[in-house]
């Protein structure tokens, strides 16, 4: 903002002494004429239509006070710019060619007049005001007139601040200017510069070819250069605002280079280079400038860094010297596209200098003796710049002897972009041309008229102009004004001989679809480092699959740590910005870089605990068939028929469907096997308790029926009244668990809440009232159990079961009444696992406790398993 604010300021202050000096040149009777010429060197030809331009000729001028002079001939500017001389010389060789074209405007010569810009944005704004104004220089138009060029073009400039000056100008008549080396993005803008167009893209695209470039290598921690100028700092405004944009990187630091060889500063910018841990640096600065900053690089001894170089110095021969190669080599630049012109080495062949009168000779005599290193002499006999020297210049001298970057032309770029300015002025000059009246795009269909072409008519075409160069690239122009963009990658090779070489390595170009296409032979790439391979120049290591990125406080955001991500996240791409979380059946793996599904955990049959309660119960179970065996066996001795045998095979059965029903809550729980376990447990305790009940009511019932006067009642309590009440107390179990299954039925459940890496497959006991009613239903028949046998304990021996019956209903009601809190309290597998235990530890306590004695007299002591031992036991107490 501050540059386009001190172009507009020289541009009102330019303006302002034109408007008086031609008013006081027009008013008074002492200033009828100007009081000093402004001498601008240049060379012309004269045509039907002549174009303007301006070229940087010269590097330096001299004192303000050397712009007006009274003396033509004094000299305003030295350091003589061959390679822009040579790209005047496209123009004029450019100018010659479309004229001998019998195709290309025919019956119609162009001219041009040119101009010298000394490098120096006055002298740039002079002489396009004289072009524009009618003030310019007046030449020999042909043998008869002399006057004034009627310009209708300009080609030129070459610095984008001067082209933002001229441009202003210009399109205030609307007269057409095409440039072929200002890049500033800014001057794309149609508002600011409506006549503005460049057949070198801006740096907008320039920009955008660097971060394909950084993107290819991997390069995100990157240290910026820029000049002080409207070319760096709008470089520098669109190189932040693409890379904020494209999130590839970040800026390691951001100096501008001084124009002036300001030590301090060099210092400073290079110590800052030094300590940055960024390996790439990226400079938009002319050569001057990096001449500048490669002095205090070599004091510093700067090694190890990856030079990215702008179209303004990439091809800058000045800077491959034996002193800067170590630092510069491998530099890796964007570059103007490289073209062909044929027939152009001969044309600069024919530059001859001519007698001292002609009008292209100040510049052509300057060229010459640059080249030949010689002085031309005056009329009178002394040298031109009023000096001493043996070596003069004849004029003689031939120019294709001797070897001169003037005839290289194996990189022509600039050049080509020339070409191809004055080949889009004459296509568009074609067309307007070719307007048939009536169907014209003016105003009533009008078309232009060659005795009266004015130069918005001109822009009107330029516009739309649309040709393809014998080199076979495609020129037309965008709504901005710009050229298509396409760039060439360049690589500053270092031969092990000390030669130097800038190769093409590629190129850059914006396909149809508006992406930008980078194609790079990166094998053939020459790495000014030990590894031969490209540097690593990142702030933070990329963060794996697996972790996030955390950003370091007051850091840019390249620089961050590496956060593993948390249980159940996981994050699967490389630098991820959060960790995502897994859905509810997955868990993160290991590396926490996918989700796996949740292990499924349950009371397995094959971990230990399954498998040593699934022994239990079948342990169990086994012993039941063998004391069912036994008894069967011994089925007609006292000892199995005493207290009634069948309700003692019936517990025996009712306890093996126990222990087995204990199997169904081993295993991943079905639906069916929700449904049944607790249903089988509850009808088989049921059934057990129902017999223990029934036969300690018998117990007292033939207590009873031995006493006198008690012979009535036992009849209350004969086998089939026995039946029909173990019948009937299980129905009611099963009428319970048959309302509990139909109203709200057991499901199984996968239960996230215990763990968060697992599932527990559970089963929900669906309604908890009917599980209640079920466990209490059985609590109840075990407690009038207990309470009966505990009042039958004291009976006579020999007939006495109540002390087995009392103590087995003991451990009953001490392992259901541990159980409830432990099953509560217990989470997942281990819920069934306490109450698997529940079962096994009453079933083993209900038959040791009932059927252990028996057995071990039918067993062990056969000698008691008679009537008269079993009679003869008990005796009345007193």
């Amino acid at each position: 903002m501050k540059a386009h604010k001190e172009s507009q300021l020289l541009i009102c202050v330019c303006l302002f002494v034109f408007y008086i000096s031609s008013l006081m040149s027009s008013t008074g009777p002492f200033y009828c004429t100007l009081q000093r010429n402004f001498n601008l060197d240049g060379m012309h030809k004269f045509g039907d239509v002549i174009l303007g331009a301006i070229f940087e000729m010269n590097f330096f001028t001299a004192f303000s006070e050397l712009y007006f002079t009274s003396e033509p001939n004094d000299p305003i500017c030295h350091g003589f710019d061959i390679l822009g001389f040579r790209q005047a010389q496209t123009m004029a060789f450019a100018v010659d060619e479309i004229n001998r074209n019998s195709k290309l405007l025919p019956n119609i010569s162009l001219g041009y007049s040119l101009y010298d810009s000394c490098s120096d944005l006055g002298i740039s704004f002079r002489a396009a005001l004289s072009m524009t104004s009618g003030r310019g220089e007046p030449f020999q138009l042909n043998e008869s007139c002399y006057g004034y060029p009627p310009v209708l073009a300009i080609v030129g400039d070459s610095s984008s601040t001067r082209s933002i000056a001229i441009s202003s100008i210009v399109s205030l008549y609307r007269l057409p200017m095409v440039s072929y080396f200002s890049t500033c993005s800014c001057l794309s803008d149609r508002m600011q510069f409506p006549s503005f167009f460049r057949t070198i893209p801006s740096d907008a695209f320039q920009v955008r070819a660097m971060l394909q470039i950084l993107r290819r290598f991997g390069w995100t921690w990157i240290g910026l250069l820029i000049s002080d100028d409207d070319y760096g700092r709008h470089a520098a405004h669109s190189f932040q605002s693409d890379l904020a944009q494209s999130g590839g990187g970040c800026l390691a630091y951001l100096e501008v280079l001084p124009w002036e060889k300001n030590v301090a500063a060099l210092q400073r910018i290079v110590g800052i280079m030094k300590k940055s841990t960024s390996r790439v640096v990226i400079v938009f600065a002319p050569e001057s400038n990096m001449l500048n900053l490669m002095e205090e690089v070599v004091k510093q001894n700067l090694t190890g860094l990856q030079w990215m170089a702008s179209e303004a110095w990439t091809a800058a021969k000045v800077l491959h010297t034996p002193s800067y190669m170590p630092f510069l080599a491998g530099t890796l630049g964007i570059a103007i596209r490289r073209g062909e012109i044929p027939g152009l080495r001969n044309f600069l062949l024919t530059i001859r200098p001519e007698t001292i009168g002609s009008q292209d000779s100040p510049l052509v005599k300057r060229f010459w003796e640059n080249v030949f290193q010689c002085k031309f002499t005056s009329p009178q006999g002394e040298l031109l710049d009023g000096s001493a020297s043996e070596s003069l210049c004849t004029g003689n001298e031939v120019l294709g002897n001797i070897e001169t970057e003037f005839l290289d032309l194996s990189n022509l770029r600039s050049e080509y972009n020339v070409y191809k300015a004055v080949y889009a002025l004459a296509h568009a000059l074609q067309d307007m041309l070719q307007c048939v009246p009536g169907s014209g795009p003016f105003k009533g269909q009008s078309c232009a008229n060659l005795q009266r072409i004015a130069p918005w008519q001109l822009l009107y075409y330029l516009g739309r102009v649309n040709f393809t160069t014998n080199f076979g690239d495609q020129v037309s122009f965008d709504e901005n004004g710009d050229a298509l963009p396409i760039y060439d990658v360049m690589n500053w090779m270092w031969h092990p001989d000390g030669s130097t070489e800038v190769k093409n390595m590629g190129e850059v170009k914006e396909l149809a679809s508006k992406v930008d296409h980078l194609i790079l032979d990166e094998d053939k790439i020459f790495w000014n480092f030990e590894s031969k391979k490209p540097p690593k120049s990142v702030c933070s290591e990329r963060c794996p699959p697996g972790t996030r990125m955390a950003r370091k406080k007051g850091e840019p955001v390249c620089c961050f740590d590496c956060i593993p991500c948390s249980e159940g996240k996981v994050s699967n791409g490389t630098d991820s910005t959060e960790c995502i979380s897994c859905p509810d059946d997955f868990w993160s793996s290991p590396q926490h870089d996918h989700c796996v599904p949740k292990s499924m955990e349950f009371l397995s049959y094959l971990e230990p605990l399954g498998i040593s309660l699934t022994t239990a119960s079948l342990s169990g179970a086994l012993l039941c068939t063998v004391v069912i065996g036994v008894f069967t066996y011994h089925r007609t001795t006292p000892v199995v028929r005493a207290n009634n045998s069948e309700l003692s095979f019936l517990i025996l059965l009712s306890l093996k469907l126990c222990f087995l029903c204990s199997l169904l809550f081993i295993g991943q729980p079905r639906l069916w096997t929700c449904k049944l376990r607790h249903a089988a447990f509850g009808i088989s305790f049921v059934l057990c308790v129902s017999c223990i009940l029934v036969k300690t009511m018998v117990v007292l019932a033939v207590f009873k029926t031995s006493k006198p006067g008690g012979s009535g009642s036992l009849k209350w309590f004969g086998a089939m009244q026995q039946r029909g009440t173990v019948v009937f107390l299980t129905l009611i179990q099963a009428a319970i668990c048959t309302t509990w299954l139909v109203s709200s039925s057991p499901t199984p459940h996968k239960n996230t809440q215990y763990h968060n890496d697992k599932i527990i497959v559970e089963c929900l006991v669906g309604s908890t009232v009917g599980f209640g009613i079920l466990l209490g239903y059985i609590g109840l028949l075990a407690v009038i159990s207990f309470m009966l046998a505990f009042l039958a304990r004291n009976l006579p021996d020999n007939f006495n079961e109540a002390k087995f019956i009392t103590f087995s209903m003991l451990v009953f009601c001490a392992v259901w009444i541990a159980f409830i809190p432990a099953y509560i309290n217990s989470p997942g597998k281990y819920a069934d696992a306490v109450e698997v235990f529940a079962i096994l530890a009453s079933s083993f306590g209900l038959l040791l406790a009932l059927f252990g004695p028996k057995c071990f007299i039918i067993l062990l002591k056969p000698e008691k398993n008679t009537k008269k031992a079993l009679m003869g036991r008990g005796k009345p107490r007193s």
